[in-house]
């Protein structure tokens, strides 16, 4: 792997793990009431595009991450939409 595709790979794994603790806390809680749907479906299809330009353009690190990006947000939405009161 070469440096620039480093960066991009970490650069994309912090980016990813910041979705973790809200998708912990939100199982957690089963509650997801402060979170804006709104934020979270365009964020969620904001990284879908992502993923598919990474994987039109062949690169890994856009790819890998944002797939990893999506099945976390996609979680959540799920939590959100389980845990409406």
């Amino acid at each position: 792997m070469d440096f620039v595709a480093g960066i991009g790979f970490v650069a994309g794994l912090l980016t990813t793990i910041a979705f973790w603790p809200q998708l912990q806390r939100t199982w957690t809680t089963k509650s997801a009431g402060d979170l804006s749907l709104a934020m979270l479906l365009t964020f969620t299809s904001g990284v879908l595009l992502w993923l598919v330009y990474g994987l039109l353009i062949h690169a890994w690190p856009i790819v890998v991450t944002n797939a990893v990006t999506f099945l976390l947000t996609t979680a959540i939405l799920v939590l959100k939409f389980r845990y409406r009161r």
